[in-house]
């Protein structure tokens, strides 16, 4: 079996980030974004999905945070699109429902090489740390949009953090369900023979 691995770097004039991963690891990560909660999210991301995940980031923090967190779900998409190759002999769809105490994230999603994104939330403050709870959404989108995946999220709750955790690690799940190779099928998953 190929290694999926792969290693994307993007060089803007606001950020300057490297990710490395693996989609066959053990949950092992180590990461470094400058916002605390988005490395709190990353490692639980890492930890659920068991992708081996490298992060470093440096951004314009002395602005806000949009841009770095924004960077990232972008790079992070590049990465598993690189990584899940051509998508042969993988589930391709998955899901995951994750409670966070009083919390309940939900998501589904598709290799399906059209990205589109659903999102579904109401957050009572404007932030968790550095880290602005609008970006949620658009740190979805962006994955979304870079790892050509079909993608709907939607989370109920009334504490902020909780929230988005059950969000993120249902994201793990979902992308450890959807890139399981299926023992019983070899090639791409589609009647079309292509995805995209």
């Amino acid at each position: 079996m190929k290694e999926r691995i792969a290693s994307v770097s993007r060089k803007t004039s606001e950020t300057d980030i490297s990710i490395q991963i693996s989609l066959d690891g053990s949950g092992q990560y180590d990461v470094m974004t400058g916002i605390g909660f988005l490395d709190h999210m990353l490692g639980a991301l890492a930890t659920h999905a068991l992708f081996d995940l490298n992060v470093n980031a440096v951004g314009d923090l002395h602005i806000d945070a949009h841009h770095t967190i924004e960077d990232v779900g972008i790079v992070l998409g590049q990465a598993i699109n690189q990584a899940a190759g051509d998508r042969s002999g993988i589930m391709r769809v998955g899901h995951a429902y994750v409670p966070m105490d009083e919390s309940l994230g939900f998501v589904a999603l598709d290799f399906s090489g059209r990205p589109y994104t659903v999102f579904q939330a109401q957050w009572a403050t404007p932030a968790i740390g550095q880290f602005p709870t609008d970006l949620v959404q658009h740190f979805f989108e962006s994955v979304a949009v870079h790892a050509r995946i079909t993608l709907h999220a939607r989370v109920e709750g009334c504490n902020d953090h909780h929230m988005a955790e059950a969000l993120f690690k249902a994201l793990a799940r979902a992308l450890r369900m959807a890139l399981a190779f299926d023992d019983r099928r070899s090639g791409i998953p589609s009647t079309k023979g292509s995805l995209g």
